[in-house]
């Protein structure tokens, strides 16, 4: 066996022992936006870790998850969804809106 082939399978015999690596994801919570407003209006999130938000927009037009505290701004076409990403937050609440309905498109992301 030449010495290249010893090498290739060493690196396979380890790569087989190591155990696999799992990547911790973002935890993601789902959000409908229907009739201009968002259900559940408020969205508890774990302090400290990365959340994703899948919102559906069940209305015919466009609507814009916007929150300065959150530093986010994501429009999401009438019928579609989008996923807005929130690095680690402190524990707290971050307000958001609809910019389009802000009268009645309105949430609060708590973070515990």
């Amino acid at each position: 066996m030449t010495a290249r082939r010893r090498m290739a399978w060493a690196g396979l015999v380890l790569a087989l022992a190591a155990p696999p690596v799992l990547a911790d994801g973002p935890a993601r919570i789902e959000v409908e936006l229907k009739d201009h407003v968002f259900t559940p209006s408020t969205i508890e999130v774990p302090a400290g870790q990365r959340v994703e938000i899948l919102v559906r927009n069940r209305d015919g037009t466009a609507e814009e998850f916007d929150s300065t505290a959150l530093k986010v701004e994501k429009v999401i076409a009438g019928g579609g969804e989008g996923v807005v990403r929130l690095h680690p937050l402190d524990p707290g609440e971050y307000p958001f809106i609809g910019e389009y309905h802000s009268d009645t498109a309105k949430g609060v992301v708590v973070a515990k």
